[in-house]
């Protein structure tokens, strides 16, 4: 397949219409439409249904649209990684990391990172789904368990304990537990167990569950676990360093925690000497570094 054709292809597929497209490419519609019927005659397929409100791709423009929006993913990042220089950082980052620790602890410092490099750009993908970093599904990864594969760089950055936390204002108002048997008069705020999250949340959950707590709220992130203990819910089973940062919280039965969970930095060996997974790695660690003290002080 030409190259050039598969550029416009996907232009247009991304815009859903040949006027747009042509505007992006600096082409006129004409051309762009002569384009997409020489790929599609020389697919011997139909790649758009023609509509009124636009185009619309077919099934097997919609196989095309999949290969050339990961085509151009690969090409930008090569591109970034070409660019890199000694003294610059700059071009698409793209972070994974999970939603909790991704909407919590991440997102809130990134204009730190922002205000020492203007011209990074972050693409964070929140997921419970691990990606895969040889294949160029990310650049860097934050994971809460140590990567398997044996060609990527790794780090331990810290670990982290499930514990229980609840609003002042909740536990002045409801009383506060004494014991885990107390938390039968409360409502738990927990993540399913069937949710995709760290075993060592799971099991804490299961063994409080075993006390058959009649009042139960479960939500699939951390996030969304946070917000109902932030408005009286309940008493919530959150990552130990949002208390850190966040005073509206109160600890409930500090003898209550999950096992220790290890949290790694990763990325692919062969962007070991890229500028902006090293900035980005810098910028994290200083952070941990000074949310450590800010623990210790507490």
């Amino acid at each position: 397949m030409d190259w050039d054709k598969l550029r416009i292809f996907h232009a247009v597929a991304d815009a859903g219409s040949l006027t747009h497209a042509g505007e992006t490419l600096h082409l006129s519609q004409s051309a762009v439409s002569r384009q997409i019927r020489a790929l599609e005659e020389s697919l011997n397929t139909i790649l758009f249904h023609r509509h009124a409100r636009g185009l619309i791709l077919t099934e097997q423009g919609e196989l095309l649209f999949d290969a050339t929006r990961s085509m151009t993913k690969r090409l930008d990042a090569a591109s970034a990684r070409i660019r890199d220089s000694e003294e610059e950082v700059f071009g698409e980052l793209r972070v994974t990391t999970t939603i909790g620790f991704g909407s919590l602890w991440l997102a809130p410092r990134l204009s730190k990172l922002y205000d020492e490099y203007p011209e990074l750009n972050i693409d964070l993908m929140l997921d419970e789904r691990v990606l895969d970093l040889p294949m160029r599904e990310a650049d860097v990864a934050i994971r809460m368990k140590e990567p398997s594969q044996a060609d990527l760089v790794r780090k331990k950055l810290m670990s982290v304990r499930m514990q229980l936390f609840a609003n002042p204002d909740y536990l002045e108002k409801r009383g506060t537990p004494e014991d885990v048997e107390d938390l039968r008069d409360h409502r738990l705020i927990c993540q399913n167990t069937k949710s995709e999250q760290v075993s060592a949340g799971a099991t804490l959950v299961r063994e409080l569950l075993s006390y058959d707590l009649p009042n139960l709220l479960t939500v699939n992130n951390y996030f969304g676990c946070l917000q109902a203990v932030h408005h009286g819910l309940g008493i919530g089973v959150l990552p130990d360093y949002v208390s850190i940062d966040d005073t509206r919280l109160v600890r409930v039965l500090p003898e209550v925690e999950s096992n220790e969970v290890p949290v790694f930095l990763a990325y692919p060996e062969e962007l070991r000497h890229s500028k902006r997974i090293s900035a980005f790695r810098d910028f994290v660690v200083s952070e941990i570094n000074l949310q450590r003290k800010k623990a210790q002080a507490l």
